[in-house]
């Protein structure tokens, strides 16, 4: 197809066709290097007790796992079918009730999803931070790419919720604080998303930091603002102007993307997954620091024990029960 005339006349069709060549071509490269490495084991299995030869069975041992572990991946990839599961996810944390403390605790948030990013070797950038007044982030906006980012991390989306010795309170009492992560796909020049220059208005101004700060001489912030739709985007985490207005565009893109799903598919859990009330006793995860350490979800009833880990990033665990709890629905 890519041979025929005309082919390349729509640019974006095209680009938008080969990216998805690709991702297919990922796909079958990695389930024929599993069925190669499965071979490869049964065959060395069957020589090794023919001969006898227990010598192998630590290291037989040890591929057979790392081969369980790769089919067990790939069966949860298979519950990933929807039309922008395969896309990079743009990943918006905002700081709910609790004040400083929701500050800080949405800055932890967006650690844990950078650490995430970082540990599965997948594409990272920051677009927006907005800083609190003392500590913490108001909230953070981030893209990670690689493989279904956004079919994985749309079970992240929904009010996660905190509760610990606050390190903010003189009297070192308990505190819960709260923070909503919206998850959205990356827009990825798709032909249904068109913004036009005139239905954009652009205001700039100057970046601040911690503690509410001017950190800028020069107003490089930028905001959005969508006159048909209403919808505001600014970003402020980079000293050009310029990118900060990329990055924008690109956040913009993608909450015009999830509003044209949103109104296709209107009452019916589509996009945005179960959307959760804006009240924030609704949370879908709870993290407990004091009086005791648990992480628990509320939708698979999952648990772990080890809090410290998961807000290292080790959240496969729980991605991957959100998902197979879904399969069937």
């Amino acid at each position: 197809e890519a041979g025929e005339p005309g082919y390349w006349d729509d640019h974006q069709t095209a680009q938008q066709k080969m990216r998805q060549l690709g991702r297919l071509k990922e796909t079958v490269n990695l389930w024929r290097d599993l069925e190669s490495r499965s071979q490869n084991l049964v065959e060395l299995t069957e020589l090794a007790l023919a001969e006898g030869d227990s010598s192998l069975q630590e290291q037989l041992e040890a591929e057979l796992e790392e081969l369980a572990n790769g089919l067990a991946r790939e069966e949860i990839n298979l519950t990933l079918s929807g039309p922008y599961d395969d896309r990079s996810a743009i990943v918006t944390i905002h700081a709910g009730a609790g004040g400083t403390d929701a500050q800080d605790w949405a800055e932890m948030l967006m650690q844990m999803y950078c650490q995430w990013a970082e540990t599965g070797k997948r594409p990272l950038e920051v677009m927006d931070l907005s800083y609190g007044e003392e500590a913490g982030l108001r909230g953070a906006t981030l893209e990670i790419g690689g493989s279904h980012a956004f079919g994985y991390l749309l079970a992240e989306q929904g009010v996660h919720r905190l509760v610990r010795l606050s390190p903010y309170d003189p009297n070192n009492l308990r505190q819960t604080s709260f923070a909503q992560v919206e998850i959205l796909p990356t827009s990825e020049d798709d032909p249904e998303v068109e913004i036009r220059s005139e239905d954009v208005k652009m205001d700039t101004f100057r970046s601040s930091g911690p503690g509410g700060q001017n950190v800028q001489k020069v107003a490089s912030a930028v905001r959005l603002t969508h006159t048909p739709t209403g919808i505001v985007v600014s970003c402020q985490n980079e000293r050009s102007q310029h990118q900060n207005r990329e990055y924008a565009i690109r956040i913009l893109k993608a909450r015009l993307l999830a509003r044209q799903e949103e109104e296709k598919a209107k009452a019916v859990a589509g996009l945005r997954g179960q959307r959760k009330a804006a009240e924030w006793g609704s949370q879908i995860r709870s993290y407990v620091l004091h009086p005791y350490k648990s992480v628990k979800d509320h939708r698979t009833n999952l648990q772990s024990t080890n809090p410290d880990a998961v807000l290292g990033g080790d959240i496969d665990k729980f991605i991957e029960a959100y998902l197979m709890s879904k399969v069937g629905e």
